[in-house]
């Protein structure tokens, strides 16, 4: 009975294991192609002088922790609403859920946004849209606050993986117009997770 229960335990293990490191392995795989994105003359949103110079985003340490997982709660009856940016343009989104977890002891809610205009590109028709600030913002991370892409869930979870935040384009130039996290979203927490500041932006 004692080999029986070891084995249980140790096969639970060893399974929980293989998820973690499964994850990091994406989280991983998500900073390489945004490296690559960013080091590509090609797809970079760099300005020339930035690019010349440039080696590589700086990302904090990927840390299992700031893989969470949430309960998802739909928010079915939310109004469409016109969301601020940087500029004067204002796209329209609409509130689609929650997602409640737990970190460092603490409880947290983010929401999380559904664009009302169709994606050009096929593929992104589950696609959420999940901004937010935290306690890094303008201390180690941009002052703007970060995004993430999350896709909607099939069931009443939902997985955040903060190593895999990234900075709007305004990070790096005052070309583009980017969404303003609203105050909801933001997280009185230290999400030392995910891209860093880019510096003088």
């Amino acid at each position: 009975m004692k080999q029986l229960v070891f084995l249980s335990i140790f096969m639970c293990c060893t399974l929980v294991s293989a998820q973690d490191k499964s994850l990091i392995s994406e989280s991983k795989t998500a900073q390489i192609e945004l490296n690559e994105e960013f080091s590509n003359p090609d797809t970079t949103i760099l300005e020339p002088e930035d690019f010349k110079n440039f080696h590589g985003l700086e990302f904090y340490p990927i840390d299992e922790k700031f893989i969470v997982e949430a309960k998802f709660i739909r928010t079915p009856n939310e109004k469409p609403f016109l969301m601020p940016t940087t500029t004067s343009r204002l796209p329209e989104y609409v509130k689609y859920g929650e997602a409640h977890f737990s970190l460092e002891g603490k409880d947290f809610v983010l929401n999380l946004f559904k664009s009302t205009e169709p994606y050009d590109e096929p593929g992104y028709e589950d696609y959420l849209f999940l901004p937010f600030t935290d306690l890094t913002s303008g201390d180690g991370s941009y002052g703007g606050g970060r995004f993430l892409d999350q896709r909607i869930p099939e069931g009443e979870t939902i997985v955040i993986d903060f190593n895999k935040a990234y900075n709007p384009y305004c990070a790096y130039s005052a070309r583009y117009s980017c969404p303003i996290p609203p105050k909801e979203n933001d997280l009185l927490i230290k999400i030392e997770a995910g891209v860093k500041d880019f510096g003088k932006h």
